[in-house]
C-alpha cells in the first residue's frame, strides 16, 4: 500500500472583482458583506434576494461562494447547482470554484495522510488517517467524479486495517478509473473481509456471520467477473476469481466458466492453471494433473503450476492410500508412486523459493512416506531452522 502521496498544486481560485452596478440591493449588500468577511450577514442578504427573486442565478452562485468559504461544501454544491439550473451564466466561475475547493481539500488530506505514514504510535497514525479521510470526503463533495479522492481515502482505511470501509471508495475508483490493479486489490480486500467473517463464524457458530461471509464472497465474484471481462488474460484476476468461486460455494459455476475458457483458448496457461486449481479443490486429481501439465507445457517455468502439480500428486496418493486402508489393504503401497511423482515438482519449487517453511514440512512428510528417512529429517530440520 502506498505510503507517500504526490501533492497536487493547483492555483487557488481568485474571486473576480465584484461588480456592484446593476444589482439588487440584496446582491450589493451581500457582496459588501463578503468583502468584509461577514459571511452570516451575506447569507441573510442572499436569502432575502432569493425570497424576492427565486430565479436569481447570481444569488445562488454567491451563496455557493459563501458556503465554500465557510467549509460547508455540501451546501456550496447545492447552491451552485441551483444557479446552473436557472442559467449557465456563472458556469465557468462555478467550475473553477469547485475545482479550487477540491484541490484545497485533497491537499489537506494529502498532508494528513503523509503525516500518518510517519507516525510510530498507532493511535496517532489513526488520528491523522481519520483527518485525511474527512478531507478526502470533502474533496469528493466538491468533485464527486475525481477517482483520486476515493483512491486515497481507500488507502487511508486500508492502512488503518479497516478493510470493510475501504471497499466502498475502491468500488468508486473501479467505476471511475478501472484498472487491473484496482480489480485485484478490491477483489482481494472483499475476499479477506469474507474470511474475517468466516473466522468469526467458526468462533461464535453464529449463522449470521456465515451468511455475511458468503455475501462477501459473492460480491468478490461479481467484482472479479467484471474484471475478467475487461482483462480476460490477467493472471491475478483469474486466480482471485477462482478462489472467490470456491469460497462462495459456486464450484459448478466456476468449473463451467474456466472449462469454457480452456475450450476457447486452449493455449492460455492461466486458464489451464486455474481450471486445474478448481479440479484439485473438487478432488478430481487426475484431471487436475492433466491441466497443470498442460500449463507447464505452455510455460515450463510456471512456478505455481509446479507447486500445485506436486500437491495434486500428493493428495491423489493420499486418497489412494486412504481407500486401500478402508478396504483392509494396509500393505498396499501403490500410493507411493504418486508421492514419487510429486517430488521433482516440489524440489524445483524450493529451488526458486527456498524459504517456504510449509513446503519443507510437506516434503518432509513425503520423504517419510517413501521411507527416505534421512531426507525427511533434513527437510524437517530446514523448516525448524527457518522458524527461529
Amino acid at each position: 500500500m502506498k505510503k507517500l502521496l504526490s501533492m497536487l498544486v493547483l492555483t487557488g481560485m481568485v474571486f473576480g472583482l465584484m461588480a456592484f452596478s446593476c444589482s439588487s440591493k440584496e446582491i450589493t449588500s451581500a457582496k459588501l458583506y463578503i468583502q468584509q468577511k461577514k459571511y452570516d450577514k451575506a447569507l441573510h442578504a442572499l436569502d432575502e434576494e432569493i425570497s424576492k427573486n427565486p430565479k436569481s442565478d447570481e444569488g445562488y452562485k454567491l451563496k455557493g461562494d459563501v458556503y465554500g468559504i465557510k467549509g460547508n461544501y455540501k451546501k456550496m454544491v447545492e447552491s451552485y447547482n441551483k444557479s446552473l439550473e436557472i442559467s449557465p451564466k456563472f458556469k465557468k466561475q462555478i467550475l473553477l470554484s469547485e475545482k479550487s475547493k477540491w484541490a484545497d481539500n485533497f491537499n489537506k488530506g494529502a498532508a494528513y495522510y503523509n503525516r500518518a505514514t510517519k507516525q510510530n504510535v498507532p493511535d496517532s497514525a489513526k488520528s491523522f488517517y481519520n483527518k485525511a479521510i474527512t478531507a478526502f470526503n470533502d474533496a469528493i463533495v466538491c468533485q464527486p467524479d475525481s477517482a483520486k479522492s476515493y483512491e486515497y481515502m481507500a488507502y487511508a482505511y486500508f492502512n488503518m486495517g479497516d478493510l470493510k470501509d475501504a471497499i466502498k471508495p475502491l468500488k468508486k475508483v473501479k467505476d471511475l478509473a478501472p484498472s487491473k490493479e484496482v480489480y485485484v486489490r478490491l477483489g482481494e480486500i472483499i475476499l479477506q473481509e469474507g474470511s474475517n467473517e468466516m473466522s468469526k463464524f467458526y468462533k461464535s457458530n453464529n449463522k449470521a456471520d456465515s451468511v455475511s461471509a458468503i455475501n462477501y464472497y459473492k460480491d468478490a465474484v461479481k467484482v472479479l467477473e467484471e474484471g475478467r471481462k475487461k482483462y480476460p488474460n490477467d493472471a491475478a484476476i483469474l486466480s482471485d476469481l477462482a478462489n472467490a468461486y470456491v469460497a462462495a460455494k459456486m464450484l459448478d459455476v466456476a468449473m463451467d466458466a474456466f472449462k469454457e475458457g480452456v475450450k476457447k483458448d486452449p493455449k492460455n496457461k492461466v486458464y489451464r492453471y486455474n481450471y486445474g486449481v478448481l479440479l484439485l479443490g473438487d478432488k478430481q486429481y487426475e484431471k487436475a494433473v492433466e491441466e497443470f501439465n498442460e500449463a507447464l507445457k505452455l510455460d515450463p517455468d510456471y512456478l505455481n503450476a509446479k507447486y500445485n502439480l506436486g500437491v495434486a500428486y500428493i493428495k491423489w496418493g493420499a486418497a489412494v492410500r486412504d481407500k486401500a486402508i478402508a478396504d483392509g489393504k494396509e500393505d498396499d503401497m501403490s500410493y507411493q508412486e504418486k508421492f514419487k511423482l510429486a517430488l521433482p515438482y516440489l524440489e524445483e519449487y524450493l529451488k526458486a523459493k527456498p524459504d517456504d517453511v510449509t513446503i519443507w514440512e510437506l516434503l518432509g512428510k513425503v520423504y517419510a512416506n517413501l521411507g527416505q528417512t534421512e531426507k525427511s529429517k533434513e527437510a524437517y530440520k530446514k523448516a525448524d531452522e527457518m522458524r527461529k
